[in-house]
């Protein structure tokens, strides 16, 4: 059986381009298994849908690969954000399920 549940904690960045978009860099040997669990069944654009809770909060949203970094960018919405009391910088705890 393959288990395509993760944790780990890491810190809450904001994207320096156009607009306030805030993430999470999924750590190289998580993202390494996602990419060789999901390679047939990535969706438009290489993104993987994941199930997240950070705190009392859960959601879906898809990850994002990149290129530079070979890691995986999980965003994190502003709902959230409030929710969870997060700023930039903040260290999150993310447990996250991919969804296949």
């Amino acid at each position: 059986m393959i288990d395509l549940d993760f944790e780990f904690t890491t810190d809450l960045w904001e994207y320096s381009g156009q607009g306030s978009w805030h993430f999470v860099t999924v750590p190289d040997e998580i993202s390494a298994d996602i990419k060789a669990f999901t390679k047939h069944t990535a969706r438009g654009f290489r993104t993987v849908r994941v199930k997240v809770k950070i705190g009392g909060s859960e959601w879906l949203t898809s990850l994002f690969p990149d290129k530079k970094s070979a890691c995986y960018f999980l965003p994190v919405k502003a709902a959230i954000r409030k929710s969870e009391k997060l700023l930039d910088g903040s260290t999150v705890a993310v447990q996250m399920n991919v969804i296949i």
